[in-house]
């Protein structure tokens, strides 16, 4: 399967892998770990490098040449990445620390002056804690109701039973796009309908989707995105928080210090407007260095393809693992990303998690940041396996082989 647009040259899937310098070093890895972090590809590593090497200076400060390129880049990031979700400017675009910051940063410094005792929030069960526990403290702080979405049967969500949970007093949604531990794919565009009904803003949490999966933020309507960097290939340390254009004014400064002001007085400081109101300080340079080079990789990918192959790949994943007795399968969600969760009886998902690493199959165990999801469903821990560009037919085969011995063993 091709998985680049460029027709000039074919790519294989073993030529995908060969951008990734991970699996040189590591030639044996099956790597299932894709929804806490992706691999890095050579072009963002190099990116970063060469900014160290030879264009390291600060940015916005400096009227010298290499301060100058340091900014030219910076920003140029921050046009591309308005280009690479279909905001209307790149002033729609903050860089953070990753998804988590710039939840925290909606919650902080865009809710926190708007909520009142008797007000409420919506989030879905299926939230990653970083899209959960900052709703559930500020409600909690202010007064006001943590209302949530629930799921049906098979894993998707019950968005018969969201319109009742809108109100006069309903102050955001919040919800995930893919969620990291069913892999169910959300209607967020759905959601978002049903929400600006009713006057409501939306975030959408696209951490899990944001690498792969083509959003364009004003066809869907949201009024806020956040991503992360580490999970599209980038470096750790950086994210991107998008913010309609009409709510850009009620985002207010999340940390105090150097970099966005324009005007400090001994009794009052007037600050730069959003995006740059929240570049207190020195930011990540080389991370936003990176990241544009890991959405330059990204842009020349056949999404549409490597999406089929993700999913294709999770969907044989499933249906393996459901054919072997004792081993569980969350979910049958109707769409998924490529994620899929599982628990084997009468065996810890560390110790799955542990067997499989002998045999350099990387997947993740535990309660994967949902454990309110996780007490839905009666679920202790599962052991997950999350899929990529890089990762192979063989690699599912390997995987439920190794399930298979594992369980043998065990018993």
């Amino acid at each position: 399967m091709a998985l680049y647009k460029n027709t000039m040259k074919s790519f294989s899937l073993s030529n995908i892998r060969e951008r990734f310098p991970i699996f040189s070093q590591h030639p044996g890895l099956v790597y299932l770990d894709n929804a806490a972090t992706t691999q890095r590809v050579d072009t963002m590593i190099e990116a970063m490098d060469t900014f160290y090497h030879k264009q390291n200076a600060t940015v916005h400060r400096g009227v010298y040449e290499l301060s100058a390129t340091a900014s030219q880049s910076f920003e140029a990031c921050r046009t591309k990445v308005a280009d690479f979700i279909g905001a209307t400017s790149p002033g729609n675009i903050a860089f953070t620390k990753g998804t988590t910051e710039s939840i925290n940063i909606v919650a902080s410094s865009f809710l926190r002056r708007k909520l009142r005792p008797g007000d409420n929030v919506v989030v879905s069960i299926m939230e990653h804690h970083a899209n959960f526990i900052p709703w559930q403290m500020l409600c909690r702080e202010v007064g006001a109701e943590l209302r949530i979405i629930p799921i049906s049967g098979n894993g998707d969500l019950d968005l018969g039973a969201l319109e009742p949970l809108l109100d006069n007093r309903t102050r955001l949604v919040a919800i995930t796009h893919i969620s990291n531990l069913l892999g169910t794919f959300n209607p967020i565009e759905e959601v978002i309908a049903l929400a600006h009904a009713k006057g409501v803003p939306v975030l959408i949490d696209a951490a899990q989707s944001g690498a792969l999966y083509p959003m364009d933020v004003t066809q869907v309507d949201c009024d806020f995105l956040a991503f992360s960097g580490h999970k599209a290939f980038g470096p750790f340390g950086i994210g991107v928080l998008y913010t309609r254009q009409e709510l850009k004014a009620d985002i207010h400064p999340y940390t105090y210090g150097g970099g966005i002001v324009q005007n400090v007085m001994l009794d009052v400081t007037d600050f730069k407007p959003y995006p740059y109101n929240l570049d207190a300080g020195t930011p990540n340079i080389p991370g936003v260095i990176g990241l544009s080079a890991a959405i330059d990789f990204t842009r020349d990918l056949d999404r549409k393809a490597c999406v089929e192959h993700v999913q294709g790949l999770s969907h044989l994943c499933r249906n393996e693992l459901k054919r072997i007795n004792g081993v569980k399968v969350l979910g049958e969600p109707l769409k998924t990303g490529g994620i899929v969760s599982f628990y084997i009886d009468d065996i810890h998902p560390h110790d799955v998690a542990s067997f499989l690493d002998e045999d350099h199959i990387a997947v993740r165990a535990g309660v994967h940041c949902a454990q309110p999801l996780l007490d839905h469903l009666d679920v202790a821990a599962t052991v997950r396996a999350s899929f990529s560009i890089y990762n192979t037919k063989e690699e599912v085969e390997h995987l439920v082989h190794a399930v298979k011995e594992l369980i043998k063993f065990w018993r």
